[in-house]
């Protein structure tokens, strides 16, 4: 049963694309208002230093003692000073303009003649609008003897705030095109750097349970190109897994079908009148309900082998280990056991401490004795041993049996694998399958030693985790 997957409203690519767009129309506006707003104070900074540097040559004349009458005083400014273009110098006498430079009908208006009244007397700035915009209007009033009078500065803000106004306009434009500019890159790119991801949904859909096989693309050297490798490699661990289900399946349901049909036929044939035919079919059916007990706790054993919780480690003594499996393995048949160590002050004699899960461990040198005991005889000799090679605990059950074929060393190891089986075997084939996923637990493995001459070594190699403070023969750690 398929689910119908809902996709989200927007795509990935829109909301990047939306986001930049909004992040850059934020900077640029911010950016814009940050100009007005300096540029502005820019012209107020500038239009008081000109009004500021025409009343210090005013004053400047005034204390020169040239001229003998406060009209004087004015006329003569006026004729020495030449007005920047946006500015209008008037010579204010008793109650109204005597004096202008250049000659602008703005003095004769009567709302800035009662605007610049206010101010003779005793001097500052107003602001005042007009016809041809707002004007600053700045006073600096003299006075001699019984004469009054000023001298009027004013500014024509219109000029210098439509400049700025232009620039402003000037800045929108090119503002909005670099903001198309900038969102057209971003869709542009955002598309670029997600095209992979939509060729890995695309891909990822068309693989199934049943089609594991396939692989998704991987071009480039990005973070996508690792994540298509990461999910490459799950698939990879995917196909592994459902194949092993695949064959554990099968092959428990041949090894079960058996039984199962060893049950039904006695079953179907018994005679319930037969008391002695019910006793016999009675003791063969429990002893195949024992073998698919036996096959069962197997098979889950298996399964558990994968699970964190299958190993319980803890500090283990190999020696110990060594001596008390062989010691169990004596009660499997009557066979010259022999234990072969290092010496306490060989180079790779064994530490007194590694971490390990002892009871499992025993469990597949057990099994391996088990097997060696099944191919040998009665007064054969079959050794436990152990030795440190390298940074690998190396265990190993050695049999005076036949061996092992080449073309089986590796096969036996797998689930209900056997290899030349001996009369009166009624296993399975897991036994060798179970110390392997032992051996795997660990981080280790289990194979036939391929360089034996004679009879079979079965070796178990797993890393030797010293405990802390423990060091080897040769110094190690």
């Amino acid at each position: 049963m398929t689910t119908e997957r809902s996709r989200p409203g927007l795509s990935v690519r829109i909301r990047i694309t939306a986001a930049v767009a909004l992040l850059v129309s934020i900077a640029l506006a911010g950016a814009g208002v940050i100009v007005h707003w300096v540029e502005s104070g820019a012209i107020v900074e500038d239009t008081q230093r000109e009004v500021e540097q025409e009343l210090d040559e005013f004053v400047a004349l005034q204390r020169s003692g040239d001229f003998t009458s406060i009209p004087d005083l004015l006329e003569g400014f006026l004729e020495r000073n030449v007005p920047d273009d946006d500015e209008l110098l008037v010579g204010w006498v008793e109650d109204g303009p005597a004096f202008q430079f250049p000659r602008d009908p703005l003095v004769e208006d009567a709302e800035f003649q009662e605007a610049a009244a206010t101010l003779v007397a005793s001097g500052g700035t107003t602001y005042l609008d007009t016809a041809g915009g707002e004007v600053r209007i700045t006073a600096q009033p003299v006075r001699r003897d019984t004469e009054s009078g000023a001298l009027l500065v004013v500014t024509y803000l219109a000029e210098d705030r439509d400049e700025l106004l232009r620039t402003m306009r000037t800045y929108a434009l090119v503002a909005l095109l670099s903001a198309v500019l900038v969102t057209g890159t971003a869709a542009w790119l955002s598309g670029r750097l997600l095209r992979p991801l939509r060729t890995l949904r695309v891909a990822a859909d068309g693989i199934g349970a049943t089609d594991l096989g396939r692989r998704l693309p991987a071009t480039g050297n990005d973070d996508i190109t690792a994540l298509t490798h990461t999910i490459n490699g799950m698939l990879d661990r995917l196909e592994q897994a459902f194949a092993g289900q695949r064959e554990f399946l099968d092959d428990a349901g041949h090894e079960l079908r058996t039984p199962l049909t060893v049950l039904r036929g006695h079953l179907e044939l018994l005679d319930v009148a037969s008391p002695s035919e019910v006793a016999e079919t009675r003791a063969l059916l429990l002893d195949e309900v024992d073998r698919m007990a036996r096959l069962v706790g197997d098979l889950i054993l298996l399964a558990k082998s994968d699970r964190p919780d299958f190993l319980t480690l803890d500090d283990v003594d190999p020696s110990d280990l060594l001596t008390t499996a062989i010691g169990k393995a004596r009660g499997l048949g009557e066979r010259q056991w022999a234990l072969e160590l290092p010496a306490p002050d060989a180079v790779d004699g064994l530490p007194p401490s590694v971490v390990m899960d002892g009871q499992r461990m025993t469990q597949a040198l057990l099994a391996l004795a088990d097997n060696a005991v099944k191919h040998t005889g009665t007064g054969d000799r079959i050794a436990f041993g152990a030795a440190l090679h390298g940074p690998l605990l190396r265990c190993w059950v050695h049999d005076d049996g036949a061996g092992v074929a080449p073309a089986d060393q590796e096969r036996i190891f797998g689930r209900f694998g056997r290899a030349a089986v001996p009369p009166g075997d009624e296993g399975f084939g897991l036994g060798l399958s179970i110390v392997g996923a032992i051996a795997h637990a660990h981080g280790g493995t289990a194979y036939v030693d391929p360089h034996t001459r004679a009879g079979a070594r079965f070796v178990l190699d797993v890393p030797a985790v010293l405990t802390a403070a423990e060091p080897t023969h040769d110094g190690r750690l």
